[in-house]
């Protein structure tokens, strides 16, 4: 089948890269010094430094030449332009074909899931959602890793599946987008958290706790929003939080570690060429747990944190200073 990826970051050549394995696959970059790269040189320098792609992995910066031929189309694009480049895309999208989401992230304003924007701007379409704990250089280097295609529509998940698997790369159906996408959103809240911890040297007691306690209000907000308790057990839940929050490849666990070292928020930004999602999504996170009147007290910090209202050693005393709930299902 024909593949297009829209992004062409680390995650998103990675996944074209995979299915360029079996499909014939064409990578949009908007960016015209990595199409060329690809091309020419069958490389990414600027988020895949040292990796070789394979040869038949084709780059465009041409969007209606992206889209316009696809049967399945993959989207990668930060959670803040996702709806931008669907709209430009959008005339040139074949009306039949299935949309896959691999952003880990909500929209500001609307507070939309990735797959509800993706059926807002492309009604019609089957929108589905890719995710799980996948370090995108580590799947690079052939390390065996699994992910999750979550859609409602089982039969799609499994020619998606048999589309985009690939040697080590093993994916598995699940018919629970909310409890994918707002897994795999959360966890770049908690990993800043875990980050912090590291950067405080505070211990892996600590770590631990915060990951566990994470994992407690992945879950009650996954529920709240019509999740399934058993899918943030899951590789979409428990599975990418323990990725994202333990590995120093990850942009978040990094983006909370120099916080808890003292850097300023807007200085940490400035210097990454890739987006840490978790710092938005802690905006937009607290905005739904007060629609479904959720606590979610590590992602509050969170927020104070990324906003400039505390430090992070403010922000890690108060949290750790509050009453325990009692049961441990419930609120820090």
């Amino acid at each position: 089948m024909r593949v297009t990826v829209l992004g062409a970051g680390s995650w998103g050549t990675t996944v074209a890269s995979l299915s360029a394995g079996r499909n014939p696959t064409l990578l949009w970059a908007r960016n015209p010094d990595v199409a060329a790269a690809v091309n020419d040189k069958h490389e990414n320098p600027a988020y895949l430094a040292g990796f070789t792609l394979p040869e038949s992995l084709r780059a465009t910066r041409d969007l209606e030449e992206a889209v316009s031929g696809a049967e399945v189309l993959v989207v990668g694009v930060p959670s803040h332009g996702f709806r931008t480049v669907l709209e430009e895309a959008a005339p040139h999208v074949p009306h039949w074909i299935p949309v896959v989401s691999l952003t880990k992230g909500f929209e500001a304003g609307t507070l939309f899931r990735m797959t509800e924007v993706i059926r807002d701007v492309l009604p019609g379409r089957v929108a589905a959602a890719l995710s799980g704990p996948n370090l995108a250089k580590e799947i690079m280097a052939g390390n065996a890793a699994a992910s999750v295609i979550a859609t409602e529509d089982l039969a799609v998940a499994a020619e998606l599946q048999r589309v985009l698997s690939r040697g080590l790369f093993r994916i598995y159906t699940n018919h629970d987008v909310v409890g994918c996408e707002v897994g795999g959103a959360l966890k770049n809240v908690i990993a800043i958290a875990t980050g912090i911890a590291q950067g405080l040297s505070v211990g892996d007691n600590t770590r631990a706790a915060v990951i566990s306690r994470g994992l407690a209000e992945l879950t009650r907000l996954g529920v709240a929003m019509g999740a399934e308790p058993a899918t943030m057990a899951g590789l979409a839940g428990m599975g990418d939080l323990i990725a994202t929050c333990i590995s120093p490849l990850s942009r978040n666990r990094q983006v909370g570690e120099r916080l808890g070292k003292g850097e300023p928020i807007d200085e940490i930004l400035a210097s990454m060429n890739m987006v840490a999602e978790g710092v938005k999504t802690a905006h937009v996170v607290m905005d739904l747990a007060a629609r479904h009147g959720v606590d979610l007290p590590i992602c509050a910090e969170i927020r104070r944190v990324v906003s400039g209202e505390v430090s992070a050693p403010v922000a890690y005393r108060g949290l750790m200073a509050r009453a325990p709930a009692g049961h441990e299902s419930g609120p820090v």
